[in-house]
């Protein structure tokens, strides 16, 4: 028989005392109560009721958060929410004020610097790095750059030059170059460096070709004082001694003629004795110009009568 039990102190309830309860149906609960294949699955998991609950209470907040997100991207919240933060990083002393900028021997940095320092939103949080990068590329020296930030207040900035190889003379104009014939910048002609000077309209498009075609003579490359493209078809090379060389149209053929070139003047020197110019233009036929003051003293010397013997 049970027994009924009254507690003393504050407020008084009823217990009853009976003997210990059991499992009676297949699951926890009630007696005969049968479980879902959904609360089976789950009563099979090694983890507790208490832990199933606090999961599914995550799942449900977080289910909530990003439906909240959602609708505050289609509302514009975000984009008010990341201004408001950079402005608030900006007034916390995270806004560009320095700017460290490696690489450079060549280029003049202050381009370099106005980019940097000349964006209108500053601020360190929200600064576009990409853009910034785009407007570096733009500068003719500039082959690459890499740009980062340095918190709280400083970007830096790692350039790549572009080399130059020659000196492009266009319109009355002098530019330095690289090998796919970018303007790196404007030289005077006090300044000229020591690099060949090529000439003629879109001449410097085809650097490249030029010293591709020079690698066919490693001895004459060191020679070459300046080129000039002809007709937008083929080279007058023009040697540190003054002689000028014109080569055939094709890159196969130039590079034959220069090859034979080369070959000649290593047996018989024909660089630096005088003569103006060597044509090549013509595979059959090897033509030189010797100075106009030779060219009069041979005539004069060939119109000289010739001494008659005695007659005996």
């Amino acid at each position: 028989m049970a027994e009924a039990r009254i507690r003393r102190g504050g407020t008084a309830r009823l217990t009853r005392t009976t003997g210990p309860r059991g499992r009676t149906g297949p699951g926890r609960g009630k007696p005969g109560k049968r479980r879902s294949w959904f609360g089976r699955m789950l009563h099979a998991l090694p983890v507790s009721d208490d832990t199933l609950q606090r999961m599914a209470s995550w799942a449900i907040v977080g289910i909530v958060v990003i439906a909240l997100g959602g609708i505050a991207m289609l509302m514009g919240v975000p984009a008010t929410a990341g201004q408001k933060a950079a402005e608030v990083a900006a007034s916390a002393g995270f806004e560009v004020q320095k700017v460290e900028v490696r690489g450079v021997e060549r280029m003049d940095e202050l381009p370099v610097y106005n980019i940097a320092l000349g964006q209108v939103d500053r601020s360190m949080l929200s600064l576009d790095l990409p853009k910034v990068r785009y407007e570096m590329l733009k500068l003719g020296w500039v082959k690459d750059a890499r740009i980062s930030r340095r918190l709280p207040d400083t970007l830096v900035v790692d350039i790549v030059e572009r080399d130059p190889v020659a000196v492009w003379q266009h319109d009355g104009q002098l530019h330095l170059i690289d090998v796919q014939g970018v303007v790196l910048q404007s030289v005077s002609t006090d300044a000229m460096p020591d690099l060949p000077l090529v000439v003629g309209p879109d001449a410097n498009r085809q650097t490249a070709g030029l010293n591709k075609l020079m690698e066919n003579a490693p001895a004459l490359k060191p020679m070459l004082a300046g080129a000039t493209w002809v007709g937008n078809r083929r080279w007058d090379l023009r040697f540190q001694s003054g002689e000028t060389l014109s080569l055939p149209e094709g890159d196969r053929a130039s590079a034959t003629a220069l090859v034979n070139f080369a070959r000649m003047d290593g047996v018989n020197r024909l660089l630096g004795r005088g003569i103006v110019k060597f044509d090549m233009r013509d595979p059959d036929r090897f033509v030189l110009r010797l100075p106009q003051n030779q060219v009069n003293d041979k005539a004069a010397a060939s119109a000289e009568p010739q001494p008659q013997g005695e007659e005996g």
